[in-house]
């Protein structure tokens, strides 16, 4: 994990930070991992911690009966007001969440605390703290009390959001899925050979495909619902762009993705969700900004 001081403190400031955030690593992780999981972004969860923490500094620690407590209050506060201002069905077409890597020991999160990529989408669904609760409930094992305390709401509403946020999501918890690596290279041989039916076999019947371009790329159907149409698209995509370049899987946010490389870098991420053994959500990456720093 890198020192993440921005340049333009004042070099008090920023060794007053960097000292906080060697003295309480562990919890930095936590903190960052709060963040992401309620804005979506691993970048704005960086700067969002980093001002709970420049501020943090200021404070008089005589004053402060848990900095841990005051910290993860203070980290959720800015998520949640930052989710509020920020509109992420963009005017560009759909947004997607930036997605992080799984496979690997460390990338500055708790592994295990991250929700998974369809989840993420999906939670785009809820209010923000909606969203805030279902994460410190169902990700981190928060009692109401602490949930209340942190929020500032009473324990029954914390039941309440909860309650109201899995019946949006029709998900009872984040589970992390374990998926065969067999169905993501079938998937891949189908694509890539132009097998209709087989491409088929590995859909589900109402699979959906979400696709973010940013600002800058223009896709070509960045939201289609139905195994045929899906099967049309992918191949149409495949034959018309992705057909010179070479692709691996990753897992990011705990699900399969194909990786499209051009020469060493990452130019399209597919992230599959899985369902009984089948492709039922397939979320295109094709922003730029958002593709993981992967090399092939």
């Amino acid at each position: 994990m890198g020192n993440n001081i921005p340049p333009f403190l004042s070099h008090p400031c920023r060794q007053s930070c960097l000292n906080l955030k060697r003295e309480m690593d562990s919890l930095y992780k936590k903190l960052l991992t709060y963040s992401y999981n309620i804005v979506g972004s691993y970048e704005d969860a960086k700067d969002l911690v980093q001002d709970a923490l420049e501020k943090y500094v200021g404070v008089d620690e005589s004053t402060v009966l848990n900095k841990e407590n005051y910290l993860t209050r203070s980290v959720i506060n800015h998520s949640l007001n930052f989710k509020k201002q920020i509109c992420r069905q963009s005017k560009y077409g759909v947004w997607l969440p930036e997605p992080v890597p799984t496979e690997t020991p460390d990338a500055g999160l708790i592994k295990e605390n991250v929700a998974r990529y369809s989840l993420l989408v999906l939670m785009e669904k809820l209010t923000p703290r909606e969203r805030a609760v279902f994460i410190l409930k169902e990700a981190f094992d928060y009692s109401h009390e602490e949930i209340a305390g942190l929020l500032n709401i009473s324990t029954y509403n914390s039941r309440k959001l909860l309650s109201r946020s899995k019946k949006a999501l029709h998900q009872p918890a984040m589970r992390h899925a374990i998926h065969n690596r067999k169905i993501v290279a079938s998937y891949i041989e189908a694509i890539t050979s132009g097998n209709v039916k087989e491409l088929e076999k590995l859909l589900t019947e109402d699979v959906k495909v979400y696709a973010d371009g940013g600002s800058k790329v223009k896709v070509i159907g960045e939201s289609v619902t139905g195994r045929t149409a899906t099967v049309q698209l992918l191949l149409l995509v495949y034959n018309q762009y992705q057909s010179n370049y070479t692709c691996r899987i990753h897992f990011f946010n705990h699900e399969p993705a194909v990786c499209f490389f051009d020469k060493h870098k990452m130019v399209i991420c597919q992230i599959l969700h899985i369902r009984e053994n089948k492709v039922a959500g397939l979320y295109a990456i094709l922003d730029v900004a958002k593709l993981p720093l992967i090399t092939r």
